[in-house]
């Protein structure tokens, strides 16, 4: 049986052929009601064949999830529970219904763990290759607007997951690209890296599990471009400063002997490497006692600091390097 393109099925069947098994109905407004005094937050990223993905190495299911779950993990992060998604495929010809399927089954997935309860799809033609985008509308619980507390000096901040190994395992696929005869061996010794950069696993129950446990964050966000870009964003929003600490922050147990083949500081693929997909919370340092013995996933990293500290990495040594990430002015 050939290959079945979109000239031969048509836009409108397409839609409702990919809808089939999703769990979500095609077509369906994606209105709904938020609870009295909740709020309404919503996260939208576009992604770029060729910038943000690469599709010679990457499962076309595992492109789907992890770029829906890159939306939703902003909610999760925010303390929001995901209520609808949208997604727009820029389709190219290269790419025929079988494979969009692939992509859309990826953010389905993605959608159900994380509790979505409508999602929308348009399909759209690409002469540049393949795009992504998707936007995202979430809900906060007036409770954790109410509760949340004011950023402090000395709140503590927390990571989940391990830092770096997306962007090592990105490297290894890199290396597989360009010497395909070694690709099989080299992806295998090191998949536990591959596998964070190409499907990140995350916990979609975060936000339910603080309420319950009455842990409010003073700050939140997802780490997509490295630790130094996720510290900067938290220290630009509650108009502190910050401290993290090296020997602190959480690795894959063979990051350091795959960086030395590398030739890569896992330090600086954890500040910088970006798309490992952890969860950055500033605990307040009466909630963090409870919080390390709920969450124990989350790493302590640092701290908020007042604000003439500047955001800055503690070596073990005790000297304090301002913190550098891709788009940010550079501290004196």
């Amino acid at each position: 049986m050939g290959k079945e393109s979109f000239s031969d099925i048509g836009k409108i069947s397409a839609i409702e052929r990919l809808f089939e098994g999703s769990g979500f109905a095609p077509w369906e407004d994606l209105y709904f009601q938020p609870s009295p005094k909740n709020k309404v937050l919503s996260f939208q990223k576009t992604f770029i064949e060729g910038t943000d993905f690469d599709l010679v190495y990457f499962p076309l299911k595992h492109l789907g999830y992890k770029c829906a779950a890159s939306v939703l993990g902003e909610l999760s992060a925010a303390c929001a529970s995901a209520r609808t998604i949208s997604v727009v495929l820029g389709v190219s010809a290269k790419l025929d219904f079988d494979e969009i399927r692939k992509i859309w089954s990826g953010a389905v997935t993605a959608a159900t763990e994380f509790g979505v309860a409508k999602a929308a799809l348009d399909l759209i033609p690409s002469q540049n290759g393949l795009s992504i985008s998707i936007s995202a509308i979430g809900e906060i619980p007036f409770e954790f607007s109410a509760r949340t507390p004011s950023p402090a000096s000395k709140d503590i901040l927390c990571v989940s997951g391990r830092l770096g190994a997306a962007f090592f395992g990105l490297q290894v696929l890199e290396r597989g690209k360009k010497a395909f005869d070694k690709a099989g061996d080299d992806l295998e010794k090191h998949r536990m890296f591959v596998g964070a950069y190409l499907k990140p696993e995350m916990d979609a129950d975060v936000p339910e599990r603080l309420l319950k446990e009455e842990i409010f964050p003073s700050a939140g966000l997802l780490v997509t471009k490295g630790l130094a870009d996720a510290v900067k964003r938290v220290a630009a929003r509650t108009g502190l400063g910050a401290k993290v600490y090296a020997d602190k922050i959480p690795f894959e147990g063979n990051s350091f002997a795959l960086g030395k083949e590398l030739d890569i500081d896992p330090v600086s693929a954890a500040m910088n490497g970006g798309d490992d997909f952890g969860i950055l919370f500033a605990i307040p340092i009466l909630s963090f006692e409870k919080f390390h013995r709920e969450f124990p996933t989350f790493s302590a990293i640092g701290h908020l600091a007042l604000p003439e500290a500047g955001t800055v990495l503690v070596t073990p040594e005790g000297a304090e390097l301002p913190l550098r990430a891709q788009g940010w002015p550079e501290e004196d």
